[in-house]
């Protein structure tokens, strides 16, 4: 017996904002809502759930768990700056020069990674 991944839970100060920020990132819809909670899915099925939760206080600290992604149908650079012509920023986490990763933040400011075409994921 075994758990199955339900959910990724962001906590966040605004959640129907970021919400539609993850929505059009990754291609979801919107399938749940309740006050301070707002839950999307893939468009297409199959997937993690993100589940966007109301907390009163702002991240102050780097992310304990990220997400990674990786472009589909074009290539790193092109959907880097898809995502920040969406509200996305790039950020220093101490990632060095060498990386083949873009670190980006949500507008929220929780850090998540641009895989290369080449990386294995």
């Amino acid at each position: 017996m075994s758990s199955t991944l339900s959910a990724v839970v962001v906590d966040c100060r605004d959640p129907d904002a970021l919400a539609r920020f993850w929505c059009a990132a990754l291609d979801y819809v919107v399938h749940g809502e309740a006050e301070g909670y707002v839950g999307i899915v893939p468009a297409g099925g199959g997937g993690p759930h993100l589940d966007f939760v109301l907390v009163a206080e702002p991240r102050t600290v780097k992310n304990r768990l990220h997400l990674d992604l990786r472009a589909v149908g074009t290539g790193q650079d092109a959907e880097v700056a898809r995502l920040e012509s969406l509200g996305a920023r790039r950020v220093d986490v101490g990632q060095g020069p060498e990386v083949t990763w873009v670190v980006l933040a949500d507008p929220e400011g929780n850090e998540f990674c641009v895989l290369s075409d080449h990386e294995d994921g």
